[in-house]
């Protein structure tokens, strides 16, 4: 990426017995909204950390703007921290946690004054400003605590699982705020989370982490219906993962030989021999009451449980020895009369599924 703002370049991290980083590169255009993802664990955090400059690199280089950072303070790079725990200071009112990071830059208290006010008028917190942080909601420390990370007008603002704290209604409500927060002021946003639903609703682009290593970067529907390998497809969620051997191939399309059968995919990336992995993502697949003869990807199970999540439904249907996961929405599902034992036929178009790489 040649217009990258902040770039890592072979960024390394080791503690005693623990190698969080190893040697990442990942570059971010100004004014995009990246989503670190990925297990507990697997370094999203720990980079987060080492952009804001709370650590020193193992090895490897950090550059924000053209300006190399390694060495370079926390509070001289510009990058302030959203944080889970919001951090904020229980002895100051509202407007003096905001004003706090003006104090640090040694402005006069009618500016720092100034300033606070403005963004806790933005934020809707104007009429809170002299109460205690204790008198507030959730929801109203959480945007105290974006106001105090803006207020400096940073070009960076790192979040790290700034909503994981809320309640499901607030959470919502606050992705709102910070979609248009990112849209209004354009800066860079590095947001760290384990929520997929928070990721696409806000990213441009996801950067997915396993053990210390970025595994897929990339827009979120690229991520979700173009895994680059198993891992990722596993991590992404409703995803059914199939295996066997290449057994041909003919234009468009080739056919895997499977435990479960054998099933068609695109040949864009199918091998010419030999084994392949391919995905089939759960809201892809149909599923019917009765066979299908002109069908050409098709399954016979019976249905073994069914979760209610609000709108849709995951139905979880043994076939094969396989268990398949096929996500629908309800009206979808109220025509099938469906219970667990019930027999079920699991249809897709070869078109949909996705061949995992060959370096997966």
């Amino acid at each position: 990426m040649t217009d990258a703002f902040l770039s890592l370049k072979k960024l390394d991290m080791q503690y005693p017995g623990h190698h969080a980083v190893r040697g990442i590169d990942l570059d971010i255009r100004s004014g995009e909204f990246i989503a670190l993802m990925g297990p507990s664990g697997c370094g999203k955090s720990t980079t987060l950390r080492l952009i804001a400059g709370l650590e020193e690199p193992t090895s490897g280089e950090i550059s924000i703007g053209g300006r190399p950072m390694n060495g370079v303070p926390a509070f001289q790079r510009e990058t302030p921290m959203v944080w889970q725990s919001l951090a904020l200071f229980p002895f100051l009112n509202v407007v003096e946690n905001v004003e706090f990071p003006l104090r640090m830059k040694k402005l006069g208290p009618i500016e720092r004054r100034r300033r606070a006010m403005q963004w806790l008028d933005r934020m809707g917190l104007s009429a809170m400003a002299e109460r205690d942080i204790s008198q507030l909601s959730g929801g109203q420390r959480q945007r105290v605590a974006i106001a105090r990370a803006l207020v400096t007008q940073p070009p960076v603002l790192l979040l790290d699982e700034p909503l994981s704290a809320l309640d499901a209604h607030l959470r919502v409500r606050m992705q709102t705020e910070l979609s248009r927060l990112h849209k209004e002021l354009g800066i860079t946003f590095i947001y760290v989370t384990h929520a997929q639903s928070e990721a696409f609703a806000l990213a441009d682009r996801i950067v997915l982490m396993s053990d210390g290593l970025i595994q897929q970067s990339g827009r979120p529907q690229d991520v979700y219906r173009e895994p680059a390998n198993a891992f990722v497809a596993e991590f992404m969620g409703m995803n059914n993962i199939l295996t066997g051997t290449v057994a041909g191939r003919s234009g468009d399309h080739g056919a895997i030989d499977t435990d479960a059968g054998r099933f068609e995919v695109p040949a864009g990336t199918l091998p010419a021999a030999g084994r392949a992995s391919f995905v089939i993502a759960a809201d892809r697949i149909a599923l019917r009451n009765k066979a299908r003869p002109d069908i050409a990807n098709q399954i016979r199970g019976n249905v073994i449980g069914i979760e209610f999540f609000g709108s849709t439904q995951t139905v979880f249907v043994e076939a094969e020895g396989s268990e398949f996961r096929v996500q629908k929405q309800q009206h979808e599902l109220d025509a099938l009369d469906l219970a667990p034992g019930r027999e079920v036929f699991l249809t897709w178009q070869p078109d949909h599924a996705w061949v995992l790489p060959q370096h997966a």
